[in-house]
């Protein structure tokens, strides 16, 4: 099965409750309602026996990663449906933000541990361009984060998330230098590879219009839905690379960032 990519699990009418605030965040967070169905029919998908051209999914849930990026308070609300279902989440933290409105607790993330999650780092401030960033910060991005997670669990954190969907070798390069061992990308492929002495594992990015049956299809690894996240993919990587820094001015303007926060990339 192949890794999922979800935000945060919030009602509708209160995305800014939850996360970062503003339009471009809400459009991947998704109800309670629609998670649990999510995860209804990626358990049922996983118990069909599959078609005989079709490539076989491993018993039961096994394979399934999923993960959940920036930190969100809704993260506990997410864990008690995944407790509820016996799944292990992936919860990956800017930890700048820890504590703030809207975001995890010290106490949360201890939580979490205890009940078998996994907590990971989702970099220090969240750099939305984060392969554009200097060797200096990106080290700093990783290097940070991860103590400050390692310190508040009183384990080793070695998994990590790369914020923004921006990857570039020296990413990877800089989370190794750092400690990490498995850095989750936003690319959407189910090949993991290895680079830096660290695995790099891809992810499907779920939204608020995806449905249940794409979402157990995304997991499955079934071929139409994955290449249609390919190639979305494929068009907003080149229009980061030829936007640029008008790449950021761009979004804020067509979605709206709200004030309230500051991206490690922006002065």
């Amino acid at each position: 099965m192949n890794a999922l990519m979800y935000h945060d699990v919030v009602d509708a009418g209160a995305e800014d409750t939850s996360g970062f605030p503003g339009s471009d965040a809400a459009l991947y967070k998704v109800t309670p309602a629609l998670f649990a169905a999510h995860l209804d029919a990626i358990r049922r998908m996983s118990a069909t026996p599959p078609a005989p051209s079709a490539r076989p999914a491993p018993p039961g849930l096994p394979g399934l990663t999923l993960t959940f990026d920036d930190g969100g308070a809704s993260a506990m609300r997410a864990a008690e449906l995944l407790d509820a279902c016996g799944l292990t989440g992936h919860f990956l933290i800017t930890t700048n933000y820890i504590g703030t409105r809207g975001f995890v607790t010290e106490r949360n993330l201890r939580d979490l541990a205890r009940r078998g999650h996994v907590v990971g780092s989702h970099s220090c401030s969240h750099p939305l361009r984060m392969g554009r960033c200097s060797w200096t910060q990106l080290v700093e991005e990783w290097t940070g984060s991860r103590a400050r997670l390692s310190d508040i669990l009183g384990h080793e954190v070695v998994v990590a998330s790369v914020p923004g969907g921006d990857f570039a070798p020296q990413v990877a390069e800089a989370a190794a230098r750092a400690g990490i061992t498995t850095l989750f990308t936003s690319e959407p492929t189910g090949e993991s590879r290895h680079a830096f002495g660290l695995s790099l594992i891809g992810r499907f990015a779920i939204s608020k219009w995806t449905t249940p049956p794409t979402a157990a299809a995304l997991a499955a690894g079934d071929w139409l839905p994955c290449a249609r996240q390919a190639i979305v993919w494929s068009a907003k990587k080149l229009s980061k690379r030829v936007g640029g820094a008008r790449y950021l001015q761009l979004r804020r303007l067509l979605l709206g960032h709200s004030r309230e926060v500051r991206w490690g990339d922006q002065g």
